[in-house]
């Protein structure tokens, strides 16, 4: 009877359980148990780098890099013009530096997939998945603090002030802290390192409940989001002309937007999670499949800065003026170059390349103004 205790496995999450903590993260840099989870979730773990695969990577990669360009764009453009200093625009700046560093994230994941899975170390392992979790965890919260912002904004005909900043900034702390917290779980011990059969066959190293209670509370945000924007809508159609504004109409149509956006592009990933943890180990072939729905996932970072400057001129100018700056620069150097003498020129200054670049005194989304 003793012996038999002695090889019995505990049940439940093990980072719960403490007499076993000291043996799970004792094997969190054993270079075998990655292979071990997969080739236990997998029939044919299918690891080798194939032609079709490199230009599927490199196809994603290109992807990747233009997510950072476009949402860099966009945070510099918020950064550097104090007009858009306001609550909605703080915001969505958050939501590209989620976006920015989803786009990182999925680059360092398509790196050390493929042939060097099965090398990982599951802390290395751990890290790759959970940048990822986290940077979609901040998206989430971003746009749970949107649509708290626009409800407060609209619903109550509140806006926030030069004394709210502090409280503004705290919501976008708390945001990103509950996210490195969510996303971090796994490393922390919510894995199944120490029970091969509640583990993942997407992701297999995470604790099947986990993953339910991951993707349980993403959807409960975002049908609370969902809720919170039917209720505005009926506020401002029921409402005076100054709250139901044309500007205050069009930023809210932006908003609305960005959030069909993000649930098409992730209902797809969301749906094979649910259906990973309700399918027994190698019964649902499709869960193999499961990168695709990820990459098809990826395009929402890719399409948030395109929705922004496609609905706010103001935003398009500013994000637009350093690429056009830049083209004018390379216009002028080269104007020079072919110039006899064109070293005894002398260059431009900035004013000049800025001249004809005259942003708007405020940044709004007026309607027939600054929507397209």
């Amino acid at each position: 009877m003793a012996e038999t205790n002695k090889h019995q496995q505990p049940h439940g999450p093990s980072w719960l359980l403490s007499p076993t903590m000291g043996s799970v993260y004792s094997e969190y840099l054993s270079s075998s148990k990655v292979r071990e989870h997969y080739n236990y979730t997998k029939e044919s773990p299918d690891t080798k780098d194939t032609p079709s695969r490199q230009v599927a990577s490199a196809l994603i990669i290109l992807l990747c890099c233009a997510i950072v360009v476009e949402n860099l764009l966009v945070l510099i453009a918020v950064a550097r013009n104090s007009k858009f200093h306001s609550a909605m625009y703080l915001f969505l700046g958050n939501l590209a530096a989620s976006d920015l560093l989803a786009g990182v994230a999925f680059i360092a994941n398509t790196l050390l997939s493929g042939s060097v899975t099965l090398g990982l170390t599951p802390v290395q392992w751990f890290a790759r998945e959970g940048s990822a979790f986290i940077t979609l965890s901040a998206s989430v919260f971003s746009l749970l603090a949107i649509a708290i912002e626009r409800h407060v904004a609209i619903a109550k005909v509140k806006l926030y002030g030069s004394d709210k900043s502090c409280r503004m900034l705290l919501l976008i702390a708390a945001s990103w802290l509950i996210s490195l917290v969510l996303g971090g779980l796994p490393i922390l011990g919510w894995n199944c390192l120490g029970d091969l059969e509640a583990c993942s066959t997407v992701l297999p190293l995470y604790a099947k409940p986990y993953v339910l209670c991951v993707v349980t509370i993403f959807s409960v945000i975002l049908s609370a989001i969902v809720a919170l924007y039917i209720r505005i809508y009926c506020v401002v159609r029921s409402s005076q002309a100054d709250v139901a504004a044309p500007q205050t109409l069009a930023l809210l149509k932006t908003v609305t937007i960005v959030l069909g956006v993000f649930i098409f592009c992730w209902l797809p990933a969301f749906s094979i999670l649910l259906l990973d943890y309700a399918c027994p180990v190698r019964a649902c072939p499709v869960l193999y499949q499961a990168h695709y729905f990820f990459a098809f996932a990826t395009l929402n970072s890719l399409l948030n800065p395109v929705i922004y400057t496609w609905r706010s001129r103001d935003l398009r100018r500013e994000v637009l003026r350093p690429l056009q700056c830049w083209r004018q620069a390379a216009g002028v150097q080269g104007r020079r170059d072919r110039t006899p003498g064109h070293h005894l020129l002398p260059l431009r200054s900035s004013s000049s390349l800025e001249k004809g670049m005259h942003m708007p005194t405020s940044p709004t989304f007026l309607e027939g103004n600054t929507m397209v």
